[in-house]
């Protein structure tokens, strides 16, 4: 097989990129629509509140997982990597930006790797927001319905 030219490889990585967020976007939306379907009561106290944070917290580990997965496969199936434990090695330590550097892709191929570093962080920083908005949710519920919380200012009327 003839060696690809740089097209290839930045093809790869825009296709790449995108089943990335296609799977990251598909899996945030399932787990708020599962999360906050209306009529479900609303987690009240340490342990319920404490399940379903880690929940949450499960839910994009795998979802990060299934990612790294999707990058794992293109690189052995490309013949990047010999086997699929490195594969999935190289794979998570790239997707997570920890980078040993202990295993590297063959030329061409290697700029993957810094395209996949950067989708990583992407993509973590994505489902940091989506963490944090759901614990801000979750406390401003808690506030507004705890008895010391103070009335809501009255609305504003327009001048007129």
């Amino acid at each position: 097989m003839p060696a690809p030219t740089m097209a290839h490889p930045m093809l790869a990585a825009g296709f790449l990129v995108a089943v990335t967020v296609f799977v990251h976007a598909g899996g945030l939306a399932l787990m708020l629509r599962i999360l906050f379907r209306e009529g479900r009561a609303r987690p009240v106290g340490f342990r319920p509140v404490t399940r379903l944070l880690v929940n949450v917290g499960l839910w994009l580990v795998l979802l990060h997982l299934a990612e790294v997965s999707v990058w794992a496969a293109f690189f052995l199936l490309r013949g990047c990597v010999e086997d699929a434990e490195t594969a999935f090695y190289f794979s998570g330590t790239t997707y997570a930006t920890i980078g040993y550097g202990d295993v590297v892709l063959p030329k061409p191929w290697r700029i993957l790797g810094p395209v996949e570093g950067l989708t990583g962080i992407l993509m973590c920083g994505l489902s940091t927001g989506v963490f944090f908005g759901v614990a801000t949710r979750l406390l401003s519920r808690s506030f507004s319905d705890h008895p010391s919380a103070a009335p809501p200012p009255p609305a504003a009327r327009p001048p007129g």
